[in-house]
Protein backbone atom coordinates (compact mmCIF):
# COMPACT_ATOMS: atom_id res chain seq x y z
CA UNK A 1 0.00 0.00 0.00
CA UNK A 2 2.64 2.28 0.89
CA UNK A 3 4.82 1.45 -2.30
CA UNK A 4 1.25 2.45 -4.62
CA UNK A 5 0.57 5.45 -2.63
CA UNK A 6 4.16 6.54 -3.49
CA UNK A 7 3.78 5.88 -7.11
CA UNK A 8 0.88 7.69 -7.61
CA UNK A 9 2.57 10.75 -5.31
CA UNK A 10 5.71 10.55 -7.89
CA UNK A 11 2.48 10.84 -10.75
CA UNK A 12 0.64 13.67 -9.57
CA UNK A 13 3.49 16.52 -8.32
CA UNK A 14 4.49 16.62 -11.66
CA UNK A 15 1.10 16.87 -13.07
CA UNK A 16 0.44 19.77 -10.35
CA UNK A 17 3.55 21.56 -11.24
CA UNK A 18 2.89 21.40 -15.30
CA UNK A 19 -1.04 22.76 -14.07
CA UNK A 20 0.55 25.38 -11.69
CA UNK A 21 2.71 26.75 -14.65
CA UNK A 22 -0.29 26.37 -17.16
CA UNK A 23 -2.12 28.68 -15.02
CA UNK A 24 1.05 31.26 -14.54
CA UNK A 25 1.06 31.65 -18.15
CA UNK A 26 -2.46 32.21 -18.47
CA UNK A 27 -2.55 34.74 -16.13
CA UNK A 28 0.45 36.43 -17.91
CA UNK A 29 -1.38 36.30 -21.43
CA UNK A 30 -4.35 37.54 -19.95
CA UNK A 31 -2.22 40.49 -18.26
CA UNK A 32 -0.76 40.99 -22.20
CA UNK A 33 -4.71 41.16 -23.43
CA UNK A 34 -5.67 43.88 -21.11
CA UNK A 35 -2.60 46.30 -21.67
CA UNK A 36 -2.96 45.55 -25.35
CA UNK A 37 -6.47 47.03 -24.91
CA UNK A 38 -5.61 49.62 -22.97
CA UNK A 39 -3.05 50.39 -25.37
CA UNK A 40 -5.33 50.40 -27.80
CA UNK A 41 -8.35 52.59 -26.64
CA UNK A 42 -5.72 55.03 -25.09
CA UNK A 43 -4.30 55.21 -28.87
CA UNK A 44 -7.65 56.00 -30.66
CA UNK A 45 -8.20 58.86 -27.83
CA UNK A 46 -4.80 60.12 -29.27
CA UNK A 47 -6.18 59.56 -32.59
CA UNK A 48 -9.53 62.06 -31.69
CA UNK A 49 -7.56 64.14 -30.19
CA UNK A 50 -5.37 64.71 -33.30
CA UNK A 51 -7.97 64.84 -35.52
CA UNK A 52 -10.08 67.27 -33.56
CA UNK A 53 -6.85 69.99 -33.15
CA UNK A 54 -6.27 69.54 -37.05
CA UNK A 55 -10.27 70.69 -37.71
CA UNK A 56 -9.80 73.11 -35.55
CA UNK A 57 -6.79 75.05 -36.53
CA UNK A 58 -7.13 73.62 -40.59
CA UNK A 59 -10.70 75.94 -39.74
CA UNK A 60 -8.75 79.04 -38.50
CA UNK A 61 -5.79 78.95 -41.09
CA UNK A 62 -8.78 78.52 -44.09
CA UNK A 63 -10.88 81.32 -42.73
CA UNK A 64 -7.64 83.56 -42.46
CA UNK A 65 -6.94 82.84 -46.10
CA UNK A 66 -10.28 83.75 -47.66
CA UNK A 67 -10.49 86.79 -45.23
CA UNK A 68 -7.54 87.87 -45.99
CA UNK A 69 -7.83 90.53 -48.71
CA UNK A 70 -5.49 92.49 -50.27
CA UNK A 71 -7.58 95.56 -52.25
CA UNK A 72 -7.55 99.47 -52.23
CA UNK A 73 -10.99 99.27 -51.69
CA UNK A 74 -11.31 97.51 -48.71
CA UNK A 75 -10.42 97.86 -44.48
CA UNK A 76 -7.83 95.08 -43.62
CA UNK A 77 -8.93 92.25 -41.81
CA UNK A 78 -5.69 90.70 -40.64
CA UNK A 79 -2.45 93.11 -39.68
CA UNK A 80 0.90 93.05 -42.24
CA UNK A 81 2.68 91.95 -39.55
CA UNK A 82 1.28 88.47 -38.82
CA UNK A 83 2.38 85.47 -38.29
CA UNK A 84 0.21 82.15 -38.52
CA UNK A 85 3.31 79.82 -37.47
CA UNK A 86 1.78 78.64 -34.32
CA UNK A 87 -1.57 77.52 -36.23
CA UNK A 88 0.93 75.52 -38.86
CA UNK A 89 3.17 74.06 -35.74
CA UNK A 90 -0.39 72.49 -34.32
CA UNK A 91 -1.31 71.68 -38.29
CA UNK A 92 1.77 69.84 -38.53
CA UNK A 93 1.98 68.10 -35.15
CA UNK A 94 -1.42 66.74 -35.52
CA UNK A 95 -1.05 65.62 -38.80
CA UNK A 96 1.84 63.34 -36.94
CA UNK A 97 -0.14 62.48 -34.30
CA UNK A 98 -3.24 61.16 -36.49
CA UNK A 99 -0.68 59.09 -39.14
CA UNK A 100 1.11 57.56 -36.20
CA UNK A 101 -2.04 56.85 -34.95
CA UNK A 102 -3.54 55.60 -37.60
CA UNK A 103 -0.79 52.83 -38.47
CA UNK A 104 -0.78 51.87 -34.67
CA UNK A 105 -3.99 50.82 -34.66
CA UNK A 106 -4.30 49.32 -38.13
CA UNK A 107 -1.39 46.65 -36.84
CA UNK A 108 -3.06 46.11 -33.47
CA UNK A 109 -6.45 45.11 -34.99
CA UNK A 110 -5.78 44.19 -38.33
CA UNK A 111 -4.71 40.43 -38.25
CA UNK A 112 -3.15 40.15 -41.15
CA UNK A 113 -0.57 43.14 -40.40
CA UNK A 114 -0.24 42.36 -36.96
CA UNK A 115 1.17 38.61 -37.40
CA UNK A 116 3.90 41.02 -38.68
CA UNK A 117 5.31 40.64 -35.07
CA UNK A 118 8.89 42.89 -35.63
CA UNK A 119 6.72 45.78 -37.42
CA UNK A 120 4.11 45.57 -34.94
CA UNK A 121 5.99 46.22 -31.49
CA UNK A 122 8.02 49.18 -33.43
CA UNK A 123 4.85 50.83 -34.20
CA UNK A 124 3.79 49.72 -30.69
CA UNK A 125 6.30 52.57 -29.40
CA UNK A 126 6.89 54.30 -32.11
CA UNK A 127 3.59 55.70 -32.35
CA UNK A 128 3.72 57.62 -28.96
CA UNK A 129 7.08 58.32 -29.44
CA UNK A 130 6.23 60.33 -32.86
CA UNK A 131 2.95 61.49 -30.92
CA UNK A 132 4.67 62.61 -28.04
CA UNK A 133 7.18 64.67 -30.02
CA UNK A 134 4.75 66.44 -32.28
CA UNK A 135 2.53 67.47 -29.30
CA UNK A 136 5.82 69.07 -27.42
CA UNK A 137 7.40 70.82 -30.04
CA UNK A 138 3.56 72.02 -31.55
CA UNK A 139 2.98 73.58 -28.11
CA UNK A 140 6.47 75.05 -27.51
CA UNK A 141 6.23 76.60 -30.65
CA UNK A 142 3.03 78.12 -30.29
CA UNK A 143 3.86 79.50 -27.01
CA UNK A 144 7.39 80.59 -27.80
CA UNK A 145 6.17 82.47 -31.37
CA UNK A 146 2.72 83.79 -29.82
CA UNK A 147 5.11 85.57 -27.05
CA UNK A 148 6.01 88.13 -29.30
CA UNK A 149 4.79 91.48 -28.49
CA UNK A 150 6.03 92.99 -31.74
CA UNK A 151 4.29 90.56 -34.32
CA UNK A 152 0.78 89.17 -34.21
CA UNK A 153 -0.30 85.76 -34.39
CA UNK A 154 -3.57 84.09 -35.46
CA UNK A 155 -4.55 84.01 -31.26
CA UNK A 156 -3.09 86.93 -30.45
CA UNK A 157 -5.10 88.66 -33.07
CA UNK A 158 -8.64 87.37 -32.87
CA UNK A 159 -8.40 87.17 -29.00
CA UNK A 160 -7.89 91.23 -29.07
CA UNK A 161 -11.09 91.65 -31.36
CA UNK A 162 -13.07 88.93 -29.62
CA UNK A 163 -16.04 91.48 -28.61
CA UNK A 164 -16.23 92.86 -31.76
CA UNK A 165 -19.90 91.36 -33.07
CA UNK A 166 -19.07 90.41 -36.94
CA UNK A 167 -22.36 89.04 -38.98
CA UNK A 168 -20.03 87.11 -41.32
CA UNK A 169 -16.46 85.59 -41.70
CA UNK A 170 -14.19 86.57 -39.64
CA UNK A 171 -16.15 86.15 -36.43
CA UNK A 172 -13.23 86.61 -34.02
CA UNK A 173 -14.88 85.39 -30.84
CA UNK A 174 -15.23 82.25 -32.65
CA UNK A 175 -12.07 81.83 -34.05
CA UNK A 176 -10.23 82.86 -30.64
CA UNK A 177 -11.85 79.94 -29.03
CA UNK A 178 -11.03 77.37 -32.21
CA UNK A 179 -7.58 78.79 -31.33
CA UNK A 180 -7.17 77.83 -27.83
CA UNK A 181 -9.30 74.80 -28.35
CA UNK A 182 -6.58 73.27 -30.67
CA UNK A 183 -4.03 74.69 -28.10
CA UNK A 184 -5.24 72.68 -25.26
CA UNK A 185 -6.26 69.56 -27.01
CA UNK A 186 -2.31 69.79 -27.96
CA UNK A 187 -1.13 70.26 -24.46
CA UNK A 188 -3.60 67.11 -23.11
CA UNK A 189 -1.80 64.96 -26.13
CA UNK A 190 1.18 65.03 -24.03
CA UNK A 191 -0.06 62.85 -21.27
CA UNK A 192 -1.93 60.96 -23.20
CA UNK A 193 0.58 59.92 -25.61
CA UNK A 194 2.66 59.09 -22.22
CA UNK A 195 0.46 57.29 -21.02
CA UNK A 196 0.41 55.50 -24.39
CA UNK A 197 4.05 54.95 -24.24
CA UNK A 198 4.11 53.53 -20.96
CA UNK A 199 1.61 51.01 -21.80
CA UNK A 200 3.34 50.18 -24.84
CA UNK A 201 6.80 49.67 -23.20
CA UNK A 202 4.37 47.15 -20.68
CA UNK A 203 3.12 45.04 -23.05
CA UNK A 204 6.06 44.65 -25.07
CA UNK A 205 7.91 43.56 -21.49
CA UNK A 206 5.31 41.03 -21.34
CA UNK A 207 5.12 40.11 -24.55
CA UNK A 208 8.64 38.96 -24.15
CA UNK A 209 8.37 37.49 -21.07
CA UNK A 210 5.62 35.17 -21.94
CA UNK A 211 7.79 34.04 -25.16
CA UNK A 212 10.55 33.33 -22.88
CA UNK A 213 8.44 31.35 -20.64
CA UNK A 214 7.33 29.16 -22.78
CA UNK A 215 10.23 28.73 -25.08
CA UNK A 216 11.54 27.29 -21.38
CA UNK A 217 8.46 25.39 -20.80
CA UNK A 218 9.16 23.62 -24.22
CA UNK A 219 12.66 23.25 -23.82
CA UNK A 220 13.98 19.31 -23.81
CA UNK A 221 15.93 20.06 -20.60
CA UNK A 222 12.67 21.08 -18.49
CA UNK A 223 10.67 18.20 -20.10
Amino acid sequence: MEKSSDVHSQHSAPSFEASSQDLHLQSKMKTVRTVDTARVGVTALALLMGLSVLGVSANTLRVHHNTNISSDYFLPLWPEEFSIRPTMALVAGSVFVVVSSILSLAFSNVSSLRSKQTAHTSLTFASPVVGLIAALVAVILFYSINASNTVDTFTSWTCRWRHVSMSQQPRWDTLCQQSYAGLYLAILLIPVEVIALGLAAFQVKLERYTERYEGAKASPALS
